[in-house]
């Protein structure tokens, strides 16, 4: 049977799965067991690929990132991030729905996961906003737009499978999120203050009123700080500042802001446990999957396919790969999307001579996009829930955010120069620059 046939058929067998509501790792399982059965291929040899796929020290950062989240979420002290952005962007017109997006581009440098966000964010403003009059069809799809900055600035646990994955700079990529991510939040702050409802108007907070917030939100915005700063001066690798940002909120936050929380402790950790097993089984269940589809050739026949249309022209292979990832991110989730499709991104990179950080970029913010976009747009469909509305009135509330975020690919692929700025900056290293051999200064390619 040709190597062709057999792909089809494991990629409708994952369909089929999917869509009668299976699990992803399990749906992807029954395509590998399929393709097996008609390969030479061991079932051994599958195992052991499942095993290489999860047997990184990089995916250590994950649990870790989860913690922090989990612990944050849990522990109640969110509401002070969240009168913290009240503070700052509360008097301007739809005053609630800009705190949104603020409060998103804090936290999201706490948890690094989209699911986390939208839940906290839910949680947190959905009932003022709707008491303020917001209908909640675009309460649900501003959270949902908002909540996909954590794909993109740090812990973004996207980013970490990413570089993982695909032998990328997880700082570089870091780094370089903070561009789209900015773009994002920009575009979802100007639709809001011009064409968003109004909400209540209240009055820009005194010197007094913003220092107490600040003082208030210290501990917990404290996070970033160490994140951020121990990644950037290379003093902690991704995991390692994990680590510290947990035993700071163990040690510090928690006992200084809600101290009866911690006998409330083992359930977080076991909840974040619980968490992170579907990860992980979806990255060993997909790495089984895409190396299967690589030993079929299946990334070298998608990767022709391109260059045809596209040629070496670096802006049309982008293109066509987001076409590609926004198709298949509608329908899988980004982790067993970027584990499958690795080795077609790093062909296609290569055939276009394109920087491999700005390339991570793009398709990170394109799976984020797909998070958000029908038919199966989990992080969307998840903030309906949490509100209280439907799917589709979600979605037609959803449509001018939808302007937002492709905006943002076309400023980030025709733009890389204004994306990889501040990784050129900071590190220059993770985007592939070299010292000078003068000794001064880099060389970027």
């Amino acid at each position: 049977m040709s190597s062709s046939v057999i792909l089809s058929l494991m990629t409708i067998m994952f369909l089929v799965f999917g869509y009668m509501g299976v699990p992803v790792a399990f749906s992807l399982m029954a395509g590998v067991l399929l393709g097996t059965m008609m390969t030479d291929v061991s079932m051994a040899s599958i195992i052991q690929k499942m095993f290489d796929g999860i047997d990184s020290e990089m995916l250590l950062a994950i649990p870790f990132f989860l913690l922090v989240g989990e612990l944050m979420s849990s522990s109640n002290v969110v509401g002070r991030i969240a009168n913290f952005s009240l503070t700052l962007v509360g008097h301007m017109r739809g005053g609630l729905s800009q705190v949104v997006t603020v409060f998103s581009m804090f936290f999201s440098e706490m948890s690094g996961s989209t699911t986390a966000d939208v839940a906290v964010m839910s949680r947190a403003l959905s009932g003022p906003m709707k008491r303020e009059g917001y209908k909640p069809a675009f309460i649900a799809a501003l959270i949902a737009g908002a909540s996909t900055i954590a794909a993109l600035v740090p812990p973004s646990i996207t980013a970490v499978i990413y570089g993982a994955v695909g032998n990328v700079s997880i700082t570089g990529l870091f780094m370089a999120g903070f561009a789209p991510a900015g773009m994002i939040a920009i575009g979802l702050m100007t639709y809001c203050y011009f064409f968003g409802p109004v909400g209540f108007q209240r009055p820009r907070a005194t010197f007094s009123q913003f220092t107490e917030a600040t003082k208030a939100a210290s501990l917990p915005l404290m996070i970033p700080v160490i994140l951020l700063g121990g990644i950037l001066t290379g003093f902690f690798t991704p995991t390692e500042a994990g680590m510290v940002a947990v035993v700071w909120i163990l040690f510090v936050v928690i006992p200084f802001l809600n101290p009866g929380h911690i006998r409330k402790l083992p359930h977080d950790f076991c909840q974040a446990g619980l968490i992170y097993t579907l990860p992980l089984i979806t990255i060993a269940a997909a790495s089984a999957f895409g190396w299967l589809l690589a030993y079929l050739r299946g990334p070298m026949v998608v990767a022709e396919w391109i260059t045809d249309i596209a040629g070496t022209d670096p802006h049309m292979i982008m293109i066509m790969m987001v076409l590609l990832f926004t198709i298949v991110g509608d329908f899988i989730e980004p982790v067993p999307t970027i584990i499958i499709f690795m080795p077609l991104v790093n062909t296609l990179t290569e055939a276009g001579g394109i920087n491999s950080v700005h390339m991570g970029v793009v398709l990170i913010v394109t799976l984020a996009f797909g998070l958000i976009t029908p038919p199966y747009g989990l992080v969307l469909l998840m903030a309906s829930k949490f509100v209280g509305v439907r799917f589709s009135q979600a979605i037609k509330a959803a449509l001018p955010i939808y302007v937002v975020f492709l905006t943002t690919l076309g400023l980030t692929i025709y733009f890389p120069k204004v994306v990889l700025w501040l990784p050129k900056q900071v590190i220059p290293e993770a985007v592939g620059c070299f010292k000078a051999p003068s000794g001064t200064g880099y060389i970027c390619p």
